[in-house]
């Protein structure tokens, strides 16, 4: 009884998914251009992108001169030289990471465009 309510809701739930996610691919959408909601809401993911690559930058400068000073200073303590090591790759790489994102985010846009 149990498994035959699952295997209801289950096809319920994926048709009603499908329906959800069909519906959002109509012709529409496409003819008539972007509404004025997406239109704000990508302007404002646009901003919120530039602020996070501002902030990113001295950030990541903040973390390696961090790192690169408890190194310095570590008087020959083993932990705080693996410590200074970690966070100096760690914001390397995210720091990365994160130029890479936008990099491929850029790269879609014209794509798109």
């Amino acid at each position: 009884m149990l498994k035959k309510q699952k295997v209801k809701f289950y096809t319920l739930f994926i048709l009603l998914l499908s329906i959800i996610f069909l519906s959002l691919f109509n012709v529409s959408s496409y003819a008539f251009g972007d509404p004025k909601l997406i239109t704000k809401i990508n302007s404002a993911f646009e901003s919120i992108e530039g602020w996070l690559l501002k902030i990113a930058t001295p950030a990541a400068a903040v973390a390696v001169g961090t790192g690169i000073f408890m190194k310095k200073f570590s008087f020959g303590d083993e932990e705080r030289i693996r410590m200074g090591k970690k966070i100096i790759n760690g914001s390397l790489f995210s720091y990365a990471f994160i130029l890479a994102i936008d990099l491929i985010l850029s790269a879609i846009k014209s794509l798109i465009n």
